[in-house]
């Protein structure tokens, strides 16, 4: 069978190490927004359509390893090295919270509500912090078997999964009690766990398998090989038909949800497929590489005349942003972390 063609990426620069996570805030009255953690401390947000660069957070002193914005893209946040996680005003850059660990904070996520901050990472401790009371201590969740490398809500934030570093499966753990109820089995350490839009699949990615599960009753739906080593997976929210991995290979493969062909094969990284995500409304798919690049890739078909562009600091080749967005986008945070108003 023939692969479809896609249209070549947009390549955004700016990072000056890997990129290591992305998320996509979800569609709000301003449009969707993209914010990237890299090991160079600074994590980077832009504006999801165009991949338009609208500022940088700067304040951690180590690896960023996981970041995520709240469903109104207003605050940020960003889990690092530096053993903290910091809670950024999306508008303006400002850090508005640094929430202190006694080691490396690997996974962070707002709860659905947007109350409440989640965090795991090498204490082998699920805290959960109110964002209402932010000088309040955490909630200290029991115990992980091991060193956490994923976070998600589920369920209305009634439940949370995690999965750890050195160890196989996915765990649910009961918010009320603070105790794992359950564990979705995996032969290799999961190194994506991705809750769908519309809450119903879980998307987990370990060694060289991507699995696909039921939301609501945690059964396994789908189990595809992929052959190569997965690092990320991300099924297409709006009609669920198709869904993207990344990994060791350096390439962005596209399969059929349906059957597990191959659809389409994306090469352009120089290093690792460390993470890719669907945009909210699955238009696009984003990866984050070794190679410290993010790239965005349209599902629709390339034009024969179509050709790489590029977008390093805020502007993009033959896309024009949404008058919206741009509004948003008027401040920019420079690197000496001044917010200077954005060139017209």
């Amino acid at each position: 069978m023939e692969k479809k063609k896609l249209a070549v990426p947009l390549v955004c620069h700016g990072h000056s190490r890997p990129v290591v996570d992305l998320f996509y805030s979800p569609v709000t009255p301003d449009g969707f927004f993209l914010i990237s953690a890299s090991k160079d401390s600074s994590p980077m947000l832009r504006n999801g359509e165009t991949g338009d660069w609208i500022g940088t957070f700067e304040g951690h002193k180590g690896a960023v390893w996981s970041c995520c914005l709240d469903r109104n893209a207003l605050r940020a946040a960003s889990g690092s090295a530096d053993f903290t996680a910091k809670i950024w005003d999306a508008l303006t850059g400002d850090e508005m919270h640094s929430f202190e660990h006694k080691h490396i904070v690997r996974a962070c996520a707002f709860s659905e509500d947007t109350n409440l901050l989640l965090t795991g990472g090498f204490e082998k401790v699920l805290r959960i912090f109110d964002l209402h009371k932010p000088e309040a201590p955490p909630r200290e969740v029991d115990k992980s078997p091991g060193s956490i490398r994923t976070v998600a809500w589920l369920q209305n934030d009634q439940a949370i999964l995690s999965s750890c570093t050195d160890l196989g499966g996915v765990r649910l753990w009961d918010v009320r009690s603070g105790k794992i109820v359950q564990t979705l089995e995996t032969k290799s350490p999961v190194t994506s766990a991705e809750v769908s839009q519309n809450g119903r699949y879980i998307t987990t990615a370990d060694g060289s398998t991507v699995k696909f599960w039921d939301a609501n009753n945690f059964c396994l739906i789908k189990s595809y090989n992929m052959p190569f080593i997965v690092e990320s997976a991300s099924l297409e929210p709006k009609f669920g038909n198709k869904f993207v991995a990344g990994g060791e290979d350096m390439w962005v493969h596209v399969f059929c949800f349906n059957s597990g062909e191959e659809i389409a094969c994306n090469k352009g990284h120089h290093g690792p497929v460390h993470c890719v995500r669907f945009s909210p409304g699955g238009e696009s798919y984003v990866s984050g590489s070794e190679d410290g690049t993010i790239r965005i890739w349209q599902t629709g078909p390339a034009t024969p005349d179509e050709g790489e562009m590029s977008n390093s600091n805020g502007h993009s080749a033959n896309i024009k942003v949404n008058e919206v967005a741009a509004k948003v986008g008027a401040l920019h945070i420079a690197k000496d972390g001044q917010v200077e108003e954005k060139a017209t």
